[in-house]
C-alpha cells in the first residue's frame, strides 16, 4: 500500500474534500500528472477536467474542477479552484461535468 499524504480541495465556498490519499491524478495546462507521497515540490495551473483521488485503500473520489491551481509541498497537495463538484461517476462523467462548470452552470456546493 502506498504511503498516504494530505489533500485539500478548496473553492471560494469552502473545503470540498479533505483527507489522506494514496494517489492523486489531475489535468494541468502542461498535461496530466500523478502525485504520490514524497513528490517533489510543484506549482501547476489546473485545466478543466477530472481530479481523481484514491484513498482509504480502495476508495476513489472523483471531482470535476473548472480550473485553478495545484500546489504540492511536504506531502501536502492543495487544489485551489473557483468551481468544483464531487461527481458520482467515472472519469468521463467528471470531464463532462467540468465542461458544464466551464459553461457557467450553477453549482450545488457539496462540502
Amino acid at each position: 500500500m502506498a504511503r498516504p499524504f494530505n489533500v485539500d480541495v478548496v473553492s471560494p465556498e469552502g473545503t470540498l474534500w479533505s483527507g489522506d490519499a494514496e494517489f492523486v491524478v489531475a489535468r494541468t495546462t502542461e498535461g496530466e500528472i500523478g502525485i504520490l507521497a514524497g513528490h517533489e515540490p510543484l506549482m501547476a495551473a489546473l485545466s478543466a477536467g477530472p481530479v481523481l483521488i484514491d484513498h482509504d485503500g480502495d476508495q476513489r473520489t472523483t471531482i470535476a474542477v473548472h480550473g485553478g491551481f495545484m500546489q504540492v509541498v511536504e506531502n501536502r497537495v492543495t487544489l485551489l479552484t473557483d468551481r468544483a463538484r464531487i461527481t458520482a461517476g467515472d472519469r468521463a462523467e467528471a470531464a463532462a461535468e467540468a465542461l458544464r462548470l466551464s459553461e457557467g452552470d450553477p453549482l450545488d456546493f457539496e462540502g
